[in-house]
């Protein structure tokens, strides 16, 4: 839906009016929409696919049960990557070691910038993922959970969607991600 807005701006000498065009593009997802996947101890589900938002944004929420692996470390030349701990203690992967997050902790990955991340501990973890840009991240993950149940010994095949989807690897011999092993 379009309307305009009228915004008065006042300078030390000038008022203005503008009138301005905008666009209630606004999002409304119902739960029982949500795209989810599961594989090896992780649920993922979309909340905002990319779709909606002209693939400048993905939000997703991520489950690991108990002492569960996660991705192995990576980066992203394209987007960057952020993590709310909703619930337990996520063990993040970095480049220069291990960093634990609390239930509240907020962590940002910039571009470039290498991460993994597992869950070390007894208890489940609970967290929301962002991606911005989102480059249709939902399909990354649909084809990864499919192929971690199918095809998990395809090395080629887990080397091709990962440079497909923006995803580059330290190891690329040792890029599947073996969730429940560490």
């Amino acid at each position: 839906m379009k309307f305009w807005l009228k915004i008065f701006h006042k300078t030390k000498t000038m008022k203005y009016l503008l009138l301005k065009e905008w666009n209630d593009d606004s999002v409304i997802v119902p739960s029982h929409k949500n795209e989810q996947f599961q594989s090896h101890g992780n649920k993922l589900k979309v909340i905002i696919p990319t779709t909606l938002t002209n693939n400048q944004l993905g939000l997703y929420e991520i489950e690991m049960e108990a002492n569960t692996r996660g991705p192995k470390l990576h980066y992203h030349k394209e987007m960057d990557e952020t993590f709310i701990v909703r619930e337990g203690i996520l063990t993040v992967l970095t480049a220069t070691g291990e960093v634990t997050a609390e239930t509240g902790s907020v962590i940002h990955i910039p571009r470039f910038s290498v991460h993994g991340y597992n869950n070390n501990s007894d208890g489940i973890v609970k967290m929301t993922m962002i991606f911005n840009p989102g480059f249709s991240r939902e399909d990354f993950f649909r084809k990864m959970y499919r192929m971690l149940e199918d095809t998990l010994n395809d090395l080629l095949a887990f080397q091709k969607l990962y440079l497909e989807n923006d995803s580059y690897s330290l190891d690329e011999n040792n890029i599947i991600p073996l969730l429940n092993e560490k």
